[in-house]
């Protein structure tokens, strides 16, 4: 992983209710985890732009596990 050096000017109350919330005690966790989420939120919203965009495409078997529901 390559490591980044910056200055932000972020919003404090944002931050430290941020970290209230979630517990995390840094800020460097608490802003490299929004990160994370904001990109898992974008990745979903483009996956979910897709759905009706291939003709052809049908519905795979679901399997049921052994035991399970």
């Amino acid at each position: 992983m390559i490591c980044m050096r910056t200055t932000l000017d972020i919003d404090a109350g944002l931050l430290e209710e941020a970290m209230q919330v979630t517990g995390i005690t840094t800020k460097r966790v608490v802003i490299e985890e929004g990160l994370r989420l904001l990109v898992q939120k974008a990745a979903r919203s483009r996956l979910a732009s897709l759905t009706g965009t291939v003709p052809d495409a049908w519905a795979p078997t679901r399997r049921r596990q052994k035991g399970g529901r």
